[in-house]
């Protein structure tokens, strides 16, 4: 199993935290990370960037309300990820339309659970 790079949008570097939880789990899971958030940091392995990437992503993961997921929907929208996992709290049916319009494939979805069970 190819594991390609997934890059999760929210990131923090507080333990209690389910993008840091989330990033671990990948990270144990043998999948290459990007992590973006408002502030730099670490999470083990991985550093928090602040800069949007322009690496070739086949998953985006959501840890962004969807009152703050605006500024996001160019960007994603121009990364074209195979799809974008959206957690529990970050539903927002107008980012999943703008991403299906797209042939971006959207998951509404836990990444732990997913990864927990083995189809991630």
């Amino acid at each position: 199993m190819t594991k390609k790079l997934t890059l999760v949008i929210g990131a923090s570097e507080n333990l209690s935290r389910y993008s840091n939880m989330a990033i671990r789990s990948l990270r144990t899971h043998g999948h290459p990370v990007l992590a973006l958030a408002k502030r730099e940091g670490q999470v083990g392995d991985v550093r928090i960037q602040t800069e949007f990437p322009t690496e070739e992503i086949n998953t985006v993961t959501l840890y962004v309300g969807p009152q703050h997921q605006p500024e996001y929907y160019d960007k994603v929208r121009k990364l074209k990820p195979r799809r974008v996992i959206f957690n529990p709290g970050t539903e927002n049916p107008e980012f999943e339309n703008l991403l299906e319009e797209n042939d971006i494939e959207v998951v509404e979805a836990c990444t732990l659970v997913m990864l927990s069970v083995g189809n991630y």
